[in-house]
């Protein structure tokens, strides 16, 4: 039957496929796909886990045994029987196989795949007693994924990409084994992924994604931006309504999710997924097309990537530089057990230089690590009892100046990769005198390093990021010490209207076109233009191209945003004549209801 869902749209676009479920466990399961000539060996990893767990359940069935009645009671020894024959049952193992074989989803995936969908049959049982067995079934594979922790295998490349086949839909729903299964195009459903996950995502075979949880500017959904594939967050228990392998539509225009469509409902689908690719076609003849006005204001589009080989599209897209290079990404999804779990300064260094690189002589700002909040470094929430609001607590320039020795580390790697080509260095979230101070002692000391070790290092331009009303508030001072600004609109309406803007409870209320914002923005722009420094947006309002003419109309000739977005901002900035548009954005900011003037 034919349902829909509905959540918040984050990344443009259609997408048709077969549902990949990433089910939640109790405890940290690893998702990535391996390559084929490893599906033997990660087979072998179920097998050796699921002998352990055999072995293990069957020590304390003997020990059970020499306990006294009143110490064992008769119903123990008959749960661990139950344990041992759902362990061995063909149906779990079956699958298990399958996802292996068929999907080549490493040995965490699978099991918790198939446990999903075995759950979902104990759900369906009408027998009380049968339906609480679901509580055991996740015992034993809690067991066997705490049984092949730390046996993971290396992660390998993602498997060619698949076709685009909707044309394969069944109406009656074959079974997953079918080989169309596997021909299909594939979307994520999960009910959160963190960024971590979304690098590890990002270069496979997926077509889009929806969570449950998340908002339009969570770190998720500026990466699915990133990726340029439809996606949906928000969309509250997508994650518990959709069932593996259904097939599922995401419109990312309107922010919706279809399961089990029709055929017609599929045909339409299909259609607007084709006349989005003829918009896109038409959208890269502008490629080469230098960024000017009607009236000949020249305005620069800027690449926002988190790793170095995003300079590739950024490119393509026609980036005159990249504005943005989230360095936190480097960071992420390292174990926090291991003694190299931040990068050091030659892997970082070689980072960098690859970007410059690949960007080809035009400049890369790089902001130092972001970190906290919605990007932990092991990819865990960070709402727990130390951390009731990680937002407003150690992250970004606070957590680096709270660790001088990893933030010496990253400044030296910066400065040496600015020796091969113009860099521009941005520092996040600065608010207080004293933290600029710190900061630019700090990157002083690295220069002082480089110099006591005779290694060669480049000159930087420094910027700071205005995300915090407060340094939007005092603008003399950051343009007292620094050679620009950069505008990170996202942390900005956050912080600015007392909204978490990855938690979709709230997502209503994150507006960029509150006057208070607006504001910020437009006062920003203009103090800048006063004094002759640079300034941009790198902020998600920088790539949405509702608000390119108002940014334009304020003075703002920077815009750094995801390269899928750059041709469509191209386009608006090709058809702007700033001069009739300056009047206009004024009167934008200083009405009561700005979006109603947006429209206008």
């Amino acid at each position: 039957m034919t349902f829909s869902i509905h959540g918040l749209p984050v990344a443009r676009g259609i997408a048709i496929g077969r549902a990949v479920l990433v089910v939640s466990s109790r405890i940290d399961v690893a998702h990535y796909f391996i390559k084929p000539e490893e599906v033997e060996a990660e087979i072998d990893r179920v097998r050796v886990a699921r002998n352990g767990v055999a072995e293990e359940l069957q020590k304390l069935q003997a020990s059970v045994a020499l306990m006294g009645p009143n110490d064992a009671p008769h119903e123990l020894s008959a749960l661990l029987d139950v344990h041992q024959m759902l362990l061995q049952d063909e149906v779990l193992t079956t699958g298990v196989k399958h996802w292996i074989v068929e999907r080549l989803y490493n040995a965490e995936w699978a099991l918790t795949t198939q446990l999903e969908i075995v759950a979902r049959q104990f759900d369906e049982m009408e027998d009380e007693y049968l339906r609480e067995r679901k509580a055991d079934l996740e015992q034993v594979v809690e067991r066997l994924l705490h049984r092949m922790k730390g046996t993971a295998a290396v992660l390998a490349p993602p498997p060619p990409k698949r076709k685009r086949a909707a044309e394969h839909h069944d109406e009656d729903h074959a079974d997953p084994t079918a080989s169309e299964a596997f021909d299909a195009p594939l979307v994520l459903i999960a009910h959160d992924l963190s960024p971590a996950d979304m690098l590890q995502f990002k270069k496979s075979v997926f077509a889009g994604f929806v969570t449950d949880v998340g908002g339009r500017t969570s770190h998720t959904a500026i990466v699915a931006r990133s990726m340029d594939i439809p996606a949906v967050v928000g969309a509250r228990s997508v994650s518990q309504l959709v069932r593996q392998d259904d097939w599922v539509i995401i419109d990312g225009d309107a922010g919706v999710v279809i399961v089990d469509p029709s055929p017609i409902i599929l045909a339409e689908y299909g259609f607007k997924q084709r006349q989005g690719d003829l918009e896109r076609g038409r959208l890269s003849r502008l490629r080469h097309k230098p960024a000017v006005t009607l009236d000949g204001q020249r305005v620069e589009l800027l690449a926002n990537i988190e790793m170095p080989e995003d300079t590739l599209g950024a490119v393509k897209a026609g980036a005159v530089g990249v504005g943005l290079f989230r360095s936190e990404f480097l960071f992420m999804g390292r174990e926090s057990q291991s003694k190299t779990r931040l990068p050091d300064e030659e892997e970082q260094y070689e980072a960098y230089r690859r970007a410059v690189d690949g960007m080809q002589g035009m400049p890369v700002t790089i902001r130092t690590v972001d970190v906290g909040a919605d990007k932990p470094l092991d990819g865990k929430a960070v709402r727990d009892d130390a951390h009731l609001n990680p937002a407003l607590g150690l992250r970004a320039i606070r957590w680096s100046l709270a660790d001088p020795a990893m933030f010496l580390t990253q400044l030296r790697a910066i400065l040496r990769a600015a020796a091969h080509g113009e860099i521009h260095l941005l520092i996040p979230m600065l608010a207080h005198v004293s933290e600029i101070r710190q900061t630019l002692s700090l990157i002083d000391f690295a220069r002082a390093e480089l110099d006591n070790r005779g290694v060669a290092y480049g000159h930087v331009k420094v910027g700071a990021m205005i995300e915090i009303p407060a340094a939007a508030l005092t603008l003399r001072t950051f343009l007292k010490y620094f050679d620009f600004l950069s505008i990170g609109t996202n942390d900005l309406i956050q912080y600015t209207l007392a909204i978490d803007r990855a938690d979709e409870s709230v997502a209503h209320l994150y507006d960029p076109t509150h006057p208070a914002v607006l504001r910020l923005v437009a006062d920003t722009i203009a103090e800048c233009r006063r004094q002759g420094k640079g300034v941009s947006v790198c902020g998600e309002m920088a790539g949405d191209v509702v608000f390119t003419r108002l940014l334009l109309g304020l003075g703002l000739r920077s815009f750094s945003m995801h390269p899928s977005q750059i041709l469509a901002v191209k386009q608006e900035v090709l058809r702007a004549d700033v001069s009739k548009l300056e009047a206009w954005a004024r009167e934008v900011v200083d009405a009561e209801d700005p979006a109603a003037a947006l429209a206008r």
